[in-house]
């Protein structure tokens, strides 16, 4: 695609990145088969093409963004299947971070966005204000109904309605025993220990199995993807920078052999950390270094080695590839040869490639593309009658959850059961049939 930017917007090293992202779109129109807006709504400005044609305009222009404008960049999911499909190598995810960061700066939301953004941007990466909030959703609940009928208030009944019916209570996750492997720094996240804190017992479990001793770092906070979607750039580059020092004196303590995330959306911000600061000398060098060493659980158990299994039910189990495991690094088919090598039937549902409508905060402030989205992908993981589903990101396990009939675990539990470990939470019902 061609551009005309001038010498001088090119000297600002996002908008050069960002020219050089558009000029390789020959607008071939690969990206719509697999756009989850484009699907549904059919719209070619809700398509990664027709986005690019949006941002291109915007950047080359520096114009203020219209509403309209503002709408189709806010309906993107940020789920990358198009850079997935695109033959061209289009490294779209840039390009929408770009953009969001620039509508972010450039364009005054009405009040009310502007209130529920600032909300979910405070409440959502702090695991305390998050705990308080769910603490307090229950006295919304009665009136989710009469909320999702005024527009302004949507998100709140979004909110709501993604609430677990019931908190799992606190696991322990302490850990003795000799680790001949080493360490790993396990990424604490934000959402994941509070609405599923089995996730981290039963990961640290496995990892001591394995040999490993599983570090959580106490001045850790927030990844910053949460906020890095959302275009409040300055937010996210403070957490990324509190991250880079914390895992960089823990990391000086003594060697690690990776940082680990459970959660694949955290994944795809850790294993950026590099391209973020590549312009930033103070923080370069340990930025790409926090990369390098970052990898998804399954990604880690993989090559370093699954135990051998223990005897228990060959349950049948969907698979949910979630968009920033599966699209965002890449990672397609380890997580189903762990399941399969610890005994389990893995089965694929059809349009395996679409989102289920979490993304983020999307479920949230765009509650309607992200039901419709959901109950796309809860009817296809139905279809293949396995009797669990499992996936391996929070935010989904949360929005197919909201909808699914089956019980919705993480992959790990699934693992560590498979292993030795208890059987997951929820899988009561499963286990007396």
């Amino acid at each position: 695609m061609q551009t005309r930017f001038s010498p001088d917007q090119l000297k600002d090293a996002d908008v050069a990145e960002s020219e050089r992202v558009i000029r390789k779109c020959v607008h071939c129109g690969f990206c719509t088969a697999t756009c989850p807006t484009y699907v549904l709504l059919g719209d070619e400005l809700d398509s990664p093409r027709g986005r690019i044609y949006l941002i291109k305009e915007m950047l080359e222009t520096q114009a203020t963004p219209t509403p309209e404008v503002v709408k189709h960049i806010d309906r993107c999911l940020s789920c990358l299947a198009c850079t997935t499909t695109c033959p061209s190598g289009v490294d779209y995810g840039h390009l929408i971070d770009h953009a969001r960061a620039y509508v972010e700066d450039r364009y005054q939301r009405p009040l009310v966005d502007r209130l529920w953004r600032a909300l979910l941007a405070w409440v959502l990466p702090s695991r305390s204000r998050f705990a308080i909030a769910l603490r307090l959703a229950p006295l919304g609940s009665p009136f989710r109904g009469l909320l999702a009928r005024i527009p302004a208030l949507a998100p709140a009944a979004a909110m709501l309605a993604l609430r677990p019916k019931q908190r799992p209570a606190a696991q322990s996750a302490d850990q003795s025993g000799e680790y001949p492997n080493g360490r790993v720094i396990l990424l604490q996240g934000c959402a994941e220990p509070v609405l599923a804190p089995q996730i981290r017992a039963a990961t640290v479990r496995l990892l001591n199995r394995m040999g490993y001793e599983a570090v959580f770092v106490k001045n850790e906070g927030c990844c910053g993807a949460l906020t890095h979607h959302m275009g409040r750039d300055d937010a996210a580059r403070a957490a990324t920078r509190h991250n880079i020092d914390a895992w960089t004196a823990e990391i000086e303590r003594g060697p690690v052999a990776a940082i680990l995330t459970t959660a694949s959306g955290c994944g795809v911000m850790l294993k950026d950390y590099g391209f973020l600061f590549r312009d930033e000398p103070a923080y370069a060098a340990a930025a790409a270094r926090i990369s390098a060493l970052a990898e998804d659980i399954t990604e880690f158990i993989e090559h370093a080695g699954l135990p051998a299994p223990v005897d228990h039910p060959r349950l049948s189990v969907a698979y949910h590839a979630a968009c920033s495991l599966q699209h965002g690094q890449k990672i397609t088919a380890a997580p189903k040869r762990l399941l399969a090598a610890a005994g389990f039937d893995v089965r694929d549902p059809a349009e395996g490639h679409l989102c289920c409508g979490s993304a983020g905060t999307y479920n949230i402030l765009q509650p309607e593309i992200a039901g419709r989205l959901r109950d796309r992908k809860t009817a296809n993981l139905s279809a293949t009658g396995a009797r669990v589903i499992a996936g391996g990101n929070i935010g989904c396990l949360v929005q197919i959850g909201a909808g699914a009939k089956q019980p919705v675990v993480h992959t790990i539990e699934l693992l560590d059961w498979a292993t030795g470990g208890p059987a997951p939470d929820g899988l009561g019902e499963v286990l007396k049939n």
